[in-house]
């Protein structure tokens, strides 16, 4: 479909749910923060869509542990890097911290094994590379289910796990052995070959539809972005969830949680209070429930009150390319919480500072302007 028919869809559309991506002036991105570093690499996934096209497949990149290179998922919502032990070579003369695991709660799965140190290269489509310092790696030496997972099969003997998790905040859900030491974007030692040298570095990412680039520069980060700034996490490491609100067919008041820009899957998981989702609006879904089809869905990062851009859609619009492939309801005594899918990235470019504790969010304008849009990021000196 093409920008011009998207953009007609987009303004007579009726009942257009908002994300609404806030930022608050007085903790917004300050002038020139990244004006100073200048050292990053941009890895563009192996399945990149075409420059016109959506995102719709996961995103991978190749990894290596010194030997044979193996595709991996890019998963913005894991922390460490999961692969079968036997993708490791010499696994067994490697440090070992130990057994661990890390359980995916969108699917069940529960990934068990081993913490061993070891470096790693991780490689794009465009043949970029970066390389780790050591850092915790979880071989997995068998995989077991959740109760009532969702996508599990139990396995004793896995040989082709490959999952590369770069996020943050995660810690809560399921996975308390991660932490930013895990993280092999924020422990970078090598890129494209050229050691750290003396120039700074700014850990962090900026996730894009086609590739991701590694590290913040004053290049990757000049046009605009909105500024959340993060809470530092409960146990000091790294930092928490980025805040949002969520408000289902205009419900006032919106419930207040966390939102997980997700590139590991293509269903958003959402959790409200029955208030929010009454029962004339759920339906029933595999793995659980839904929302009903034209159910509006208004979701304001970090509060209702500073919104500052908007990514609009209706549950079942398959006209819109930021719409959710399926949406989940996801029941329990948790805060109210969205896990958008990878379909975010097809209005937005995600950043993620690991060293200021921001999340920026910068519209591409690929969709079409209806659907959504960033305002000018604040400036403060």
């Amino acid at each position: 479909m093409s920008l011009k028919q998207r953009e007609l869809i987009a303004r007579g559309t009726a009942g257009i749910a908002l994300l609404s991506l806030g930022v608050l002036a007085a903790r917004a991105e300050p002038v020139g923060r990244y004006q100073d570093y200048h050292r990053g690499a941009y890895l563009a996934y192996l399945n990149a869509p075409g420059p016109q096209d959506d995102i719709t497949a996961i995103p991978r990149l190749r990894i290596a542990f010194g030997g044979r290179s193996y595709a991996a998922i890019m998963d913005t919502g894991s922390v460490g890097v999961v692969v079968s032990a036997n993708k490791i070579p010499n696994i067994d003369s490697l440090q070992s911290l130990g057994p661990g695991q890390l359980t995916y709660s969108s699917s069940g799965r529960i990934m068990i094994g081993q913490w061993v140190v070891t470096p790693m290269t991780i490689m794009g489509g465009n043949g970029a590379r970066v390389t780790t310092a050591p850092i915790p790696v979880l071989a997995v030496t068998r995989v077991e289910c959740m109760p009532l997972a969702r996508r599990c099969m139990p396995n004793p003997a896995p040989q082709r796990i490959s999952m590369l998790g770069i996020g943050f905040g995660r810690r809560h859900d399921h996975q308390e052995q991660s932490g930013p030491d895990k993280n092999p974007f924020l422990n970078v030692a090598n890129l494209d070959g050229a050691g750290s040298g003396a120039q700074p570095f700014r850990r962090g990412y900026i996730v894009t539809r086609r590739g991701v680039h590694v590290g913040l520069t004053a290049a990757n980060t000049r046009e605009d972005f909105s500024y959340v700034k993060l809470a530092p996490a409960a146990d000091g490491r790294g930092w928490a969830p980025t805040p949002a609100c969520i408000s289902v067919n205009g419900a006032k008041p919106a419930a207040c949680g966390s939102v997980l820009i997700d590139t590991g899957v293509r269903v958003m998981y959402l959790t409200v209070p029955g208030s929010q989702a009454a029962a004339d609006i759920r339906v029933p879904e595999r793995g659980g429930a839904s929302l009903a089809e034209g159910t509006k869905l208004t979701i304001s990062i970090p509060a209702e009150e500073s919104p500052q851009a908007l990514y609009t859609f209706v549950v079942g619009d398959g006209l819109n390319p930021l719409a959710p492939a399926r949406l989940i309801l996801v029941g329990g005594p948790r805060p109210p919480f969205v896990n958008t899918s990878l379909r975010f990235l097809n209005g937005f470019d995600y950043l993620f500072d690991a060293d200021g504790g921001f999340a920026g969010f910068r519209w591409t304008g690929h969709a079409a302007q209806g659907f959504g849009k960033t305002a000018t990021k604040a400036r403060v000196d």
